[in-house]
């Protein structure tokens, strides 16, 4: 066997196993008894220096020496292999196992902390993750930005300081629109009351309709929607509101994003580094034009109103321009995943900024609270009521995700640049999008975006899905156009 089959022998048992640990975290945060957390810390903190040990293995530096390539998936597995091996080398194993054992116990932490409304019970444990990330990421910037080598578990190429400017570009846009449109009135809200069980039914229904095979997924409930796994097993999570059934519906939509761009990766790919998503940035795209573009769509909103009725009875409003009005309705509010499309990404530039003072040192947990609601009074024009509400909503922070809130905006940008493209290569788009068929759309991105998995580099992969390199003007096109004629600014 030469050196490439033996690496890719000795890979494809990491990636097995990097599996078993994310359904561990999967059931964690749906079936865990809550408390078996202390137990489930030690199988991760065990399961990550197995993980550890793999990636930094001497043989694999070895392998990746003397392996000859003969072709695009062959020459992207090593880049992947090679980026992974030499950024586990840096991170010393104690660390690697104390940063999964603390994480997990911080989730369940956080959890009850936001359930209680009491941010204080939750900043002693988010203190000791912060220190461990913060030396995790001196050790991986090797004296560079902390930040921009954080960035790379998530959007590897990117840099802090690309992204402040790109978003130094929208937010004069995206605040002038959402002046414009707040100053004009509300449609009418949908209100009622939505069982819960109807909810879950619902979601499944249009979790398939939406191109989700739930012969290689499940979905279940969780505090905070997510999606996991890959290949063949891919699960998602969402949440239900009897008073909001748009929560449960979006964020399945969203997952649903998530979870089919895993499940149509080529299967050739399976259990292989190319075998899974390129990057978050990426993932997000497929997750936002699944929810907004597709699933907020004024064409899908006729199909919508008669599956609603069908699941929920009479509605309290009369029509399907009334519900399209009302899933396009804009408010400030405090929640970022059931924010609209014209303030989610102020939400994503908020956390941004903060995240990044954070690892920094320029700003403490003990002032965290503080700064989030200053903050959001300025951007937003309200305050916060509660923790729950304001810096307790995310769990990103309690599992040590300091580098992804910002891929979740880059995503939005990526949508918006695969939107275009997708109106030009399927004119007659709307067509099936009237009669709940998403199969133009959905087979246009599996074909263009989600086969590859990791076979090309994260904007290579935009540009190629485009035919242009990707950037911010597509999106603020879209966002203008839409809720300009929504509202009539």
């Amino acid at each position: 066997m030469n050196a490439y089959d033996e690496l890719m022998k000795f890979a494809r048992t990491t990636q097995a196993l990097a599996q078993v640990a994310g359904r561990l975290g999967w059931d964690q945060e749906t079936m865990m008894p809550r408390a078996a957390a202390p137990q489930r810390a030690e199988e991760m903190a065990a399961m990550e220096a197995v993980l550890h040990a793999r990636r930094t293995d001497p043989r694999v530096g070895d392998w990746l020496e003397a392996a000859e390539t003969s072709g695009p998936v062959q020459v992207a597995n090593l880049r992947l292999i090679r980026r992974d091996h030499e950024r586990a080398r840096k991170v010393p194993a104690r660390l690697a196992a104390e940063i999964a054992r603390v994480t997990s116990m911080a989730q369940g932490i956080w959890a009850k902390a936001r359930e209680e409304d009491d941010f204080a019970t939750f900043a002693p444990t988010l203190k000791e993750v912060v220190a461990l990330k913060r030396e995790e990421g001196a050790a991986l910037a090797e004296g560079a930005d902390v930040y921009d080598a954080m960035l790379q578990d998530y959007e590897p190429g990117a840099t802090a300081g690309q992204l402040d400017a790109m978003f130094a570009r929208m937010r004069p846009r995206l605040v002038a629109l959402r002046e414009a449109v707040l100053d004009r009135p509300a449609p009418p809200a949908l209100s009622g009351d939505f069982d819960e069980g109807a909810q879950m039914r619902f979601a499944r229904q249009v979790a398939k309709s939406f191109g989700y095979d739930m012969a290689k997924g499940r979905v279940d409930k969780a505090v905070h929607p997510f999606s996991s796994g890959s290949g063949l097993d891919v699960r998602i999570t969402t949440r239900t509101n009897p008073a909001d059934p748009f929560n449960s519906l979006y964020s399945t939509i969203h997952e649903v994003g998530h979870g089919a761009y895993e499940q149509n990766i080529h299967p050739d790919h399976l259990l292989t580094p190319v075998g899974q998503g390129v990057s978050m940035g990426v993932h997000e795209s497929q997750s936002r034009i699944y929810e907004n573009q597709l699933g907020r769509s004024e064409a899908l909103a006729g199909w919508l109103y008669s599956q609603m009725k069908t699941a929920f009875g009479a509605l309290s409003v009369p029509d399907a321009q009334a519900l399209y009005a009302a899933i396009n309705r804009v408010q400030s509010g405090y929640i970022r995943t059931e924010a609209d499309e014209v303030h989610y990404n102020l939400h994503i530039l908020l956390r941004f900024d903060l995240e990044r003072d954070l690892i920094a040192r320029r700003l403490e947990v003990d002032d965290l609270e503080a700064a989030w609601n200053a903050r959001f009074e300025a951007d937003f024009g309200i305050a916060v009521d509660r923790p729950s509400n304001g810096v307790l909503q995310d769990v990103h922070w309690s599992v040590g995700l300091f580098g992804y809130f910002p891929t979740y905006t880059l995503g939005n940008v990526y949508a918006g640049c695969l939107y275009e493209a997708l109106r030009r290569d399927v004119p007659d788009l709307e067509v099936g999008l009237a009669i709940g068929d998403l199969s133009p759309a959905t087979d246009w991105l599996r074909d263009k975006v989600q086969v590859h998995g990791g076979l090309y580099q994260p904007r290579e992969t935009i540009a190629r899905a485009c035919g242009e390199e990707p950037s911010e003007e597509p999106l603020l096109r879209y966002l203008e156009e839409k809720f300009g004629g929504l509202y009539g600014v």
